[in-house]
């Protein structure tokens, strides 16, 4: 079922305790196909997130007019958590059953401004390194016709959620 925001409608036929021994992305594509209810912060800044392949993930999120600051251009924050959000999920597709791996690191650089009638982005993120505590990604925000409006770059350390 889709929503006016577009999203799909959370289906809360699975629980996070339910995907406890699920590897990475077997966690990150049940979320893309809507098995999980969606985090706040995704209903706060609506975004697709399309189906991830190990180490690399895409998302489409349309600017709003909510988005925008004094200067009538998307704010910052909003261009960083799409950013972030990317490449955090792409560094979730590479664990194992039982390992997180909170941001240690984000950086972000705005190449043009994005205006709220930019129309649907495309943000990417992949891995560059996986090591045994550390992953090192990159980001893009692109337009329809490929043009770059951000990139980034963080690092995600690797953590066992086992006790």
């Amino acid at each position: 079922m889709k929503l006016e925001t577009g999203l799909t409608a959370p289906d809360a036929t699975t629980t996070f305790a339910d995907a406890s021994e699920w590897s990475g992305l077997e966690f990150v594509a049940a979320l893309a196909e809507g098995r999980f209810r969606r985090p706040p912060m995704a209903e706060t800044l609506p975004f697709t997130l399309l189906p991830p392949a190990e180490g690399k993930v895409e998302l489409l999120a349309t600017p709003e007019p909510r988005f925008c600051n004094l200067t009538n251009t998307v704010h910052g924050g909003w261009i960083m958590t799409m950013l972030d959000t990317v490449m955090s999920l792409a560094a979730q597709t590479t664990l194992s059953a039982g390992e997180t791996c909170p941001s240690h690191e984000t950086t972000a650089k705005f190449v043009r401004p994005i205006f709220a009638d930019s129309g649907e982005l495309r943000a990417t993120g992949h891995v560059i390194s996986r090591g045994k505590t550390v992953i090192t990604l990159e980001s893009r925000i692109e337009d329809a016709q490929g043009k770059l409006y951000a990139h980034g770059a963080s690092t995600c350390l690797i953590v066992s959620r086992k006790p």
